[in-house]
């Protein structure tokens, strides 16, 4: 695992462990709903690091097939 994709993955960690405190700590308030969303958000973080930013750039730059770009991507990074 690379440093960058590290970065990525403590990202996630770091929005879903910020999210599910403030949540906490605002126990029994409507305002903790508005941190529920940035939570599930961090997930894929988690999971996938930076294979999030590589989707979320291709899906700006209007890719259709964002999954062949992503293939192609990685296919070129092993060479």
């Amino acid at each position: 695992m690379t440093r960058r994709d590290l970065r990525w993955k403590g990202a996630g960690l770091a929005l879903f462990g910020l999210s599910c405190a403030m949540a906490a700590a605002l126990d029994g308030s409507a305002l903790a709903l508005a941190f529920f969303p940035a939570a599930l958000l961090a997930l894929p973080l988690l999971v996938h690091g930076k294979r999030v930013g590589q989707m979320v750039r291709a899906g700006w730059r209007g890719h259709g097939r964002t999954v062949d770009i992503l293939h192609a991507a990685r296919l070129r990074h092993r060479r």
